[in-house]
């Protein structure tokens, strides 16, 4: 599963970011509410109460990284995988949490505002804070992208957020402190919540997404078109094609037309080479179930053999093997077909016991 030479050495690098991460994010949140003692602000509160959430959410990814970095087993055929997923889930219900809290806190600050005493050191820490925030947001993606681990990189996409929220307390405050209006201090908080409602929001409906396995056009176009690059005569159509993700690995399946004067040998033999190729040429690749059917008539009219003993029909046209025409029926209902000549309902035929 997590096989390869740099397999190893990815498993220690997400596993010292997160260290990083879970260090560096409890550190800021001491500085953070360290500012909101001084100055007493709701703004101030609002981004203290958010870097909580930084602190519990790095260590949830922590934890889900290194148990999604465990080999399948018994219990576990597919692997520990989606765990990832399940923690970009629950950091966005945090997050949605310290939304409400943050409300809460602020809204009786704009009806009775307070004065805000020693607001230029307070704007300083956060200052500091928000440039730490910012290099370390940064370096979280890149290692998530990098190491395919989208809980990582949700994590880092998190803490960038968090980047935005202080930048838009900083602002605020120091309009604040231009003006003396300081109901701005609760308005800023409000401000701050209803962003990071929005992007905990957003975390929850991702993770839904994969945990349900949805439809993942970008990932299905990648396996088509190697398909389509390395395709012999002998695989005359591929249909049926479905993938999902369990953290950074794989899972294709899909079913595959042979030759029907092929032997089981032969035909293993085809099955195992068109397994390599996908594991070969996509990072990730887990598993890839091929069920295998044999030819009828029809298909001859899109089989690409020159010496066949068994065609009943010319050679007429060649699939291209796109996504629309080998996904999962159904499975893009939604989507415009731009070219309905080449769509699946105009060239496939109707096989028996294919459902």
């Amino acid at each position: 599963m997590d096989e390869g030479p740099n397999a190893a050495a990815e498993k220690k690098q997400r596993l010292s970011m997160m260290a990083l991460s879970v260090s560096v994010s409890a550190l800021l949140m001491v500085l953070k509410f360290y500012a909101y003692w001084l100055t007493g602000s709701s703004a101030i509160l609002s981004d203290s109460l958010e870097s909580i959430i930084n602190v519990v959410a790095s260590g949830f990814v922590l934890w889900s990284v290194v148990l999604a970095s465990k080999p399948p087993d018994v219990r576990h055929p597919y692997g520990h995988g989606t765990i990832e997923f399940f923690s970009v889930g629950f950091e966005g219900a945090l997050i949605v949490l310290a939304a409400g809290g943050i409300l809460w806190e602020a809204l009786p600050r704009i009806i009775e505002p307070r004065a805000l005493p020693e607001l230029d050191f307070g704007l300083l820490i956060l200052l500091g804070t928000a440039l730490v925030n910012l290099w370390l947001g940064k370096a979280l993606i890149r290692t998530g992208e990098r190491t395919r681990s989208i809980a990582i990189s949700a994590d880092g996409k998190h803490i960038l957020t968090d980047v935005y929220t202080t930048t838009g307390v900083l602002i605020g405050l120091f309009l604040v402190r231009q003006t003396g209006w300081y109901f701005l201090d609760g308005a800023v908080a409000c401000v701050v919540a209803a962003n990071i409602l929005f992007i905990g929001a957003r975390l929850v409906h991702q993770s839904s997404v994969r945990l349900m396995h949805a439809y993942d056009p970008e990932l299905l176009d990648q396996i088509s078109a190697v398909i389509a690059q390395h395709r012999k005569p002998e695989w005359i159509d591929v249909h049926r094609l479905r993938a999902w993700r369990s953290g950074r690995q794989i899972y294709i399946d899909f079913h595959l037309i042979l030759p029907r004067d092929l032997s089981l040998e032969d035909a293993h033999r085809e099955v195992m080479e068109m397994e390599k190729l996908l594991k070969t040429q996509l990072p990730g690749v887990g598993e890839a179930m091929i069920h295998v059917e044999p030819c009828i008539g029809p298909e001859c009219r899109i089989c690409l053999q020159e010496h066949c003993g068994i065609r009943s029909q010319v050679f007429s046209q060649q699939p291209s093997w796109c996504r629309k025409e080998v996904i999962y029926p159904g499975a893009a209902e939604t989507e415009q077909d731009s070219d309905p000549v080449q769509s699946e309902s105009g060239r496939k035929f109707t096989r028996a016991g294919s459902d």
